[in-house]
């Protein structure tokens, strides 16, 4: 009969890459995954933050909403002889500006004008000038009346003037009018594409930083509190590297759709809402964009914690990383024209650059798959270098590691 070798038992754990899933257990990517994530969105300060972030939206929205939808009730004092062209504001301010309602209040002179803008009994008082009419207001300029004003008067003014000349004020203004286009993009929706334009750019920069210090963080605690020589006596260390990027990815993920979710049907409820069919296809290329460019980031953040061996080193080991994001942000909300396209197929840049120009409009179909086919390669080099520099810079404990020690230090 015989017997089984005892197991030696001074032998330490197996470093085996699938000594898990021989014992039946997970891969240990994906138990390092699990622990990320559920670490984190159980953590308190991620779940406020992102409830904070959701309220501040819908405020936003909500605010933006209530605006476009409120009319504004103003009160334009005039003295007698001003009293008809303040009367003509009153009727033409719903053709300027339909959330503009003018009420007129007839004042016996200059003096009592004064005293009604300090007693606050008007907005603004209208009275002819030199070269013409002035509304003068108390302290600040009212500018939804002003910009009615403005426009009635010159209206009521040259309708006058063209009576006098024996025309009409369409003769006098024949060939005088100026549209706009672009050579690129539907012009019609510039505005809103320059606005959520900013949003993607915003969300991908406060993402990659937010996150990225803190998968950063994470591993120089588990570096200075040596936890690490453990978990690397257990698994391999690009395993450990992997779970904590795929961890911090999906949990970028989770918020970052939150966030466009929560926007998009907000935006249903404005006056903007015509705009949302046309902006799920640029968000869906975003998030593609999202997704490629944060793997790439996130690796280089994991690599900013592990040259570093205390807390206190991280800001040196990631200023080039908070140099690039701000380099990514500026160009992100900057570049225009021949740089902007050039900056679209760019990494990292153009995961938010080419987001952007599919937004405007007017981007060949094979653009953005290509744009997208470098960053994906871009993240695939990214990774395997980052992942040389972690494990070799991830258990040296004596200090600062630079670049180039990681790089050369043998495994």
């Amino acid at each position: 009969m015989t017997t089984a070798p005892n197991p030696d038992p001074n032998a330490g754990p197996s470093r085996h890459p699938d000594a898990s899933r021989e014992r039946g257990g997970d891969a240990p990517w994906l138990l390092v995954t699990r622990r990320e994530i559920v670490s984190r969105i159980t953590d308190k300060s991620f779940l406020i933050g992102t409830v904070l972030m959701v309220a501040m939206l819908v405020g936003f929205i909500g605010f933006t909403a209530w605006q476009e939808e409120r009319t504004s009730e103003v009160t334009l004092g005039a003295t007698p002889e001003a009293v008809a062209m303040a009367e003509a504001v009153a009727a033409g301010a719903p053709e300027v500006d339909d959330k503009v309602e003018v009420t007129v209040e007839e004042l016996a002179d200059d003096a009592a004008a004064e005293d009604a803008l300090r007693e606050d009994e008007v907005d603004a008082w209208l009275h002819p000038a030199d070269d013409g009419w002035q509304l003068t207001s108390e302290s600040s300029e009212q500018d939804a009346l002003t910009e009615v004003t403005r426009a009635v008067v010159r209206q009521q003014v040259l309708t006058e003037n063209a009576a006098g000349a024996g025309t009409s004020v369409e003769a006098l203004e024949a060939g005088s009018a100026v549209s706009t286009d672009f050579l690129r993009g539907d012009a019609e929706k510039a505005a809103v594409a320059q606005a959520v334009g900013f949003v993607f750019v915003f969300l991908f920069y406060f993402a990659a930083l937010v996150f990225g210090m803190q998968l950063a963080s994470s591993v120089i605690e588990e570096k200075q509190s040596r936890i690490v020589e453990i978990i690397a006596a257990a698994i391999p260390l690009r395993h450990l590297l992997a779970g904590k990027v795929l961890g911090n990815t999906a949990l970028a993920m989770i918020q970052l759709l939150v966030y466009l979710v929560v926007g998009l049907v907000g935006l249903a409820f404005t006056s903007y809402k015509s705009y949302v069919p046309d902006l799920s296809g640029p968000t869906v290329w975003f998030v593609l964009f999202f997704l490629a460019g944060f793997v790439a980031l996130a690796c280089l953040w994991a690599v900013a914690g592990s040259l570093a061996s205390r807390t206190e080193d991280l800001q040196a080991t990631s200023t080039p990383l908070t140099m690039l994001m701000l380099v990514m942000f500026f160009g992100g909300i900057s570049l225009d024209g021949r740089g902007q396209v050039i900056a679209s197929f760019v990494p990292p840049v153009s995961a938010v650059v080419m987001p952007k120009r599919i937004l405007a409009g007017g981007v060949e179909w094979w653009e953005p798959l290509l744009a997208l086919g470098l960053l994906a390669a871009f993240a695939v080099v990214t990774v395997a270098i980052g992942e040389r520099l972690y494990r070799r810079a991830l258990l040296q404990t004596g200090g600062r590691v630079t670049l180039r020690q990681a790089w050369s230090t043998a495994e």
